[in-house]
């Protein structure tokens, strides 16, 4: 079923989805080579944490860290490490999921470390922009299906792939909510976008093929051709008129205090 967001229950999606995004701002400050990705968990856990919220991922269906950490061709759900180091060069995707007010807010982005190669560059910033065009055809009596159309033209128009088998979701007081959000498909399909309406927009892309492999902890998912992988991905609400990118930070709402635990 999906869940129609009342007026209340909107403005705590936003509290929660503006933390989430503050907690990716705040990190990206942070990261530098040599760091492993256990540290990275830790500095959100306790932003997170000292900000009166949850970190969502922490023992969700027996995940064991508070963050996903991806990187390279770790396409979704790696898992920080005190053994991964990140490295010049190295592209690190982090998603950070918090639950405040009993609300989630979800929220990736995937950071360039060091110096990238250009053509890696080229494809985070391709992802980034599959996704916006996804976003933008977002509002009330739209096909879901209309989203992962938009984002498979775009990314095939550029060379690349777009994985299958992981999607966006609803979300809300649940962690996933209905409805499934497709990164391809056909215009036209899938249920009517209505007012109220939150869900997440997340589009995986390979600079390889689109096929995926789960490894021996049956979280980490990367590329089976070893190809990098990219991933942005935004809360969004369906308005009267359009949509609202929840997990953004106005400048008007940064302050020097969410720059430090």
């Amino acid at each position: 079923m999906i869940s129609i967001k009342s007026a209340r229950e909107i403005e705590l999606m936003r509290e929660t989805s503006l933390l989430a995004a503050k907690t990716l701002r705040f990190i990206e400050y942070k990261l530098k080579p040599g760091m492993s990705t256990e540290d990275i968990n830790q500095l959100c856990h306790e932003y997170i944490i000292k900000r009166d919220a949850i970190p969502a991922p922490l023992n969700y269906h027996g995940f064991p860290k508070s963050i996903c950490t991806s990187k390279n061709e770790i396409i979704c759900h790696g898992i920080p490490s005190s053994k991964d180091i990140i490295r010049d060069g190295d592209i690190l995707n982090i998603d950070v999921t918090t639950k405040y007010k009993g609300f989630h807010g979800d929220t990736n982005r995937t950071y360039l470390i060091g110096n990238v190669r250009p053509e890696i560059q080229r494809m985070v910033e391709r992802t980034y922009q599959c996704m916006m065009a996804g976003i933008a055809v977002c509002r009330p009596g739209v096909r879901i299906g209309d989203i992962g159309a938009v984002i498979e033209e775009m990314a095939h128009d550029y060379g690349y792939s777009v994985v299958q088998e992981y999607c966006g979701h609803g979300i809300g007081r649940e962690f996933h909510e209905e409805p499934q959000i497709l990164h391809y498909g056909k215009r036209g399909t899938g249920v009517e976008m209505k007012p109220g309406m939150t869900f997440t927009v997340e589009p995986m892309i390979n600079f390889g093929k689109r096929h995926c492999k789960l490894l021996d902890d049956k979280w980490t998912v990367v590329t089976k051709d070893k190809s990098w992988s990219a991933q942005f991905e935004h809360t969004i609400l369906i308005t009267e008129d359009g949509h609202e990118i929840l997990t953004q930070v106005p400048d008007s709402a940064w302050s020097a205090a969410d720059n430090q635990i």
